[in-house]
């Protein structure tokens, strides 16, 4: 609750605010270690997940009680959210060392340029059980404002890495996990590559596909077999290969709820 003492930011030159703004900038992100979360959700997930530094809110009697607070005026709040339907809270985070635990099933994104597309596949890599997500230096920033929101919470319940693809396919491997391509030429169909123990999956822009030095650095290539017609979204894609080779009998059911804001 706000005191009666507080004073509000009303400024947007506010030196904080100023700072703040900064971070929908991917260099800052980097620089920093922080990002901001929007909305009530997410703010949520990031408090469970124990990664919140400070709260901004523009509510005198706000739902969370985060120890740094910062209360701010509507025009303040909105200037600084990027969502088109407003919201009431802004989290800033700090970026959590992702440590990969098991390697039964796992995602290989490389050079996925569109947010909403990542941050689908993020999702979707929790909801079936996947245990990591690798992104090629390439791959849009999961802390973008529209990937971020588009995980509706994923991105706090699974390790998301930026690494050379090559260099963990090569590790990968050493750890006895069957790496496979997606793609659609010199392909296996899919329901000719039966489950293992260990899998991960690379999945390439709608645009280029899986690179090149990747593909030749799978085990084997796959292929969804299609009717007629041969694109798929690569989050449908990767949809149906996450469903298709999921942990049998261990899915992750997380609770992701879908907002307005």
């Amino acid at each position: 609750m706000m005191k009666d003492n507080m004073e509000k930011i009303t400024s947007l030159q506010n030196g904080r605010i100023k700072q703040w703004m900064k971070l929908r900038q991917k260099k800052e992100r980097d620089r920093t270690g922080l990002f901001l979360a929007e909305g009530e959700h997410m703010t949520q997930e990031a408090l469970d997940a124990g990664c919140v530094r400070t709260l901004i809110t523009d509510l005198d009697d706000p739902a969370f009680a985060v120890p740094e607070t910062v209360f701010v005026t509507e025009p303040v709040m909105k200037k600084l959210s990027e969502s088109v339907s407003g919201t009431h809270y802004i989290a800033v985070c700090k970026k959590t060392d992702p440590e990969v635990r098991t390697y039964e099933r796992l995602l290989l994104l490389d050079g996925i340029q569109d947010p909403g597309n990542i941050g689908t596949m993020v999702r979707t890599a929790v909801s079936f059980g996947f245990d990591a997500v690798w992104c090629s230096p390439d791959t849009c920033d999961i802390y973008n404002e529209k990937a971020l929101r588009s995980t509706q919470g994923a991105v706090f319940h699974i390790p998301v890495i930026y690494a050379s693809l090559p260099d963990v396919i090569g590790q990968l491997k050493k750890e006895g996990v069957c790496v496979i391509a997606s793609a659609l030429r010199n392909a296996e169909e899919m329901s000719g590559i039966a489950p293992a123990d260990r899998m991960a999956f690379i999945i390439g822009s709608e645009g280029q596909g899986v690179s090149q030095k990747c593909l030749d650095s799978a085990d084997r290539i796959l292929k969804i077999e299609m009717d007629g017609f041969e694109s798929l979204n690569a989050g449908v894609a990767a949809g149906i290969i996450m469903y298709t080779y999921r942990k049998q009998n261990s899915l992750r059911f997380v609770n992701i709820k879908f907002t307005k804001d």
